[in-house]
């Protein structure tokens, strides 16, 4: 009788690799995870204790959103080694609405977008057949490319506008940090190979104490415990307007968790078919719902931890499973959270080279499968990288434009994947069936 062969997806590795190797998953994405309510408490002008619960709540709330995602709840959650966080998609709209209705304004068109999203999930989760393996890699290698600009911010010290911002030593610390990932790919194997990205954050971090680089105030003054109850901030405001304008972003970010869950698809070996899509885009809706009952934001899946897939091969979901404990966990004990905060944004910087530019490799690697002699793949991926970009080359390109134009064409990756996905059923699918049915009735023809 032959052994059953378990998918590497659904691999159970041993309980110090989870922990080691989620660890590695929440400090690639932990800068990220936090910059949303950072962005918002800034713009709402909130004291920094409601700061510090915004982003407790976020925590948390990421936690228990990518182990829905990954380990699969009921009907909720593709069952794949998907991150979750808050998504920058919807920043705009959420200043918008928080200017006018504060963050109860946000948390109620929060929960109603998510409801929406959720029911229209199984119809919205057609699109998958629009996903051949052009379009796939074309949108693979525009999350990887539009992910890099965070990471050479991360390198230079993070704030653009700082006097010091591009020195030497933040340069410098992220070059160290990059070449020791690079060396231990080089000389090592297995085990050691796949946190390398987890070594060398560290490394960098204790590189940067003597450097005066690190601030470990907080993890002094963070307390111990912070529980996190529902609607804190107050009861919900449902405005019908706030209400629409993000449901347009909640369906911004169905659009780019589409493409991340076929990007995971990709690396990990995991066909992505339209009830996995489902689950999955059901999954990143409830979260979202569950978002504005905790305090916090739209939930999607993390593009920044994409990378960190293709570059250490690790690609079993419990693994994130792991991670999304850990996140929870972080959530609920503040000073935890603070030690990882300390992580020197270079740090991340010289990681984060190598795990973007490992996510426009997967998509260039895709692509290598397309046929493009004889067809017009060439200029479905040409457009569509062109385009994606702009925002990347000129934040401010689409400045005139109205506000919901700018929700969808600011994200060069929402943007690139529409284009992909028009060009690919322009050139390749438009017209098929009319030709299938002219050469159906020409060789019924002439049978007679």
């Amino acid at each position: 009788m032959a052994d059953h062969v378990v998918a590497p997806v659904d691999e159970m590795l041993p309980k110090e690799k989870l922990f080691v190797f989620g660890l590695q998953h929440v400090m690639a994405m932990y800068a990220g995870a936090v910059a949303v309510p950072i962005i918002i408490a800034n713009s709402l002008g909130l004291s920094k204790e409601e700061l510090i619960y915004l982003i407790n709540a976020d925590l948390l709330v990421g936690g228990i959103a990518t182990i829905i995602q990954s380990l699969g709840v009921w009907k909720l959650g593709i069952k794949s080694p998907i991150m979750q966080g808050v998504s920058f998609a919807a920043v705009t709209p959420m200043v918008m609405v928080g200017a006018q209705h504060g963050l109860r304004g946000i948390f109620g068109a929060t929960i109603a977008a998510g409801l929406i999203g959720f029911l229209i999930s199984p119809y919205f989760s057609r699109l998958i057949r629009f996903f051949p393996p052009v379009v796939t890699g074309t949108i693979i290698t525009l999350i990887g490319v539009s992910l890099m600009p965070v990471a050479v911010r991360w390198a230079g010290g993070g704030v653009v506008t700082a006097p010091d911002f591009g020195s030497l030593k933040y340069i410098g610390l992220a070059l160290v940090v990059l070449l020791f990932v690079i060396m231990m790919f080089r000389f090592f194997t297995g085990f050691y190979q796949s946190i390398a990205v987890l070594l060398g954050l560290i490394f960098g971090t204790i590189i940067a104490i003597p450097l005066g680089m690190t601030n470990f105030s907080q993890v002094g003054t963070a307390s111990w415990v912070q529980i996190i109850i529902p609607f804190h901030f107050g009861m919900p405001i449902f405005d019908i307007t706030s209400i629409l304008a993000m449901t347009l972003a909640m369906l911004v970010i169905m659009t780019e968790t589409t493409g991340d869950m076929v990007a995971v698809g990709e690396i990990v070996g995991q066909k992505v078919d339209r009830e996995g899509l489902t689950r999955g885009l059901r999954a990143d809706c409830f979260s979202t719902m569950l978002g504005g009952v905790m305090n916090t934001f739209p939930h999607s899946a993390f593009a920044q931890n994409v990378g960190l897939l293709a570059l250490t091969g690790i690609k079993s979901r419990f693994v994130v499973v792991a991670a999304g404990i850990i996140l929870a966990v972080l959530g609920l004990f503040p000073k935890a959270a603070a030690v990882v905060a300390a992580i020197p944004q270079p740090v991340l910087g010289g990681a984060g080279i190598a795990l973007f530019g490992m996510v426009a490799a997967s998509g260039i690697r895709t692509l290598s499968k397309v046929k493009f002699d004889g067809t017009n793949n060439s200029m479905i991926v040409a457009v569509s990288l062109g385009l994606g970009l702009i925002p990347l080359a000129v934040p401010t390109f689409y400045h005139h434009m109205p506000q919901w134009a700018q929700l969808i064409l600011h994200s060069g990756i929402t943007a690139g994947s529409l284009v992909a996905i028009t060009l690919n059923y322009f050139f390749n699918e438009s017209g098929k069936k009319s030709d299938e049915a002219e050469e159906a009735e020409t060789a019924a023809y002439q049978t007679h």
